[in-house]
């Protein structure tokens, strides 16, 4: 029996034809997901960098900060001390007055000059305290940025990730939310730059 002869349809090349477009598709991906990658790894090496040399700056100027506070509580030491050395002259003073005598003028003097000591003890006490706390400000802000850094770079690791899966699986909707995830982290990175 002869079997009538139509269409035929070249099936392996068929197949062929269409591994070829899926190839070049997923080639396409690829090349759409190591671009974006490779601008993620970029940003997530300058944010890297950023956040390291924030928490280092923030860090001086915490040390700093400490430095001065330090120096402000001496100084609050040594108002004391003159504190106590003016009160011992008014003791001394009033001893004299009960006993009925003048006060010596050198007493007098030493009590007057411990007092205007005082003064300017007090005045560079709270000029080391303003630096101290403009300087732990500065430091508080360095930090806030760091943190802002810091998550960028964890936000472009995902995207990173996110965008390997992708390749692998030659998913688009892996790579979108890749793409997506980095578009998170670029936001995060600018955040410190804007809200100066």
């Amino acid at each position: 029996m002869h079997m009538p002869e139509g269409p035929e349809v070249d099936t392996d090349r068929l197949h062929e034809a269409i591994h070829e477009e899926l190839e070049h598709e997923g080639s396409t991906l690829n090349k759409q997901i190591a671009l974006t990658t490779a601008i993620f790894a970029a940003f997530a090496a300058v944010a890297s960098l950023l956040a390291g040399s924030t928490i280092n700056e923030a860090l001086v100027l915490k040390s700093e900060s400490t430095r001065l506070q330090g120096q402000a509580s001496d100084q609050w030491a040594y108002y004391q001390a003159k504190g106590i050395k003016a009160a011992v002259q008014s003791a001394i003073g009033a001893s004299w007055t009960a006993a009925g005598h003048l006060v010596p003028p050198a007493v007098d003097a030493a009590e007057k000059r411990y007092i205007a000591e005082q003064q300017t003890i007090s005045n560079d006490a709270k000029k080391l305290e303003k630096e101290r706390d403009e300087k732990s400000s500065e430091a508080d802000e360095l930090i806030h940025r760091h943190h802002k850094f810091a998550a960028a770079v964890a936000i472009f690791q995902v995207a990173i990730a996110l965008g390997a899966v992708g390749a692998l699986t030659r998913l688009r909707i892996v790579w979108i939310a890749s793409f997506c995830t980095g578009v998170v982290a670029i936001i995060y990175f600018l955040l410190p730059f804007v809200s100066r």
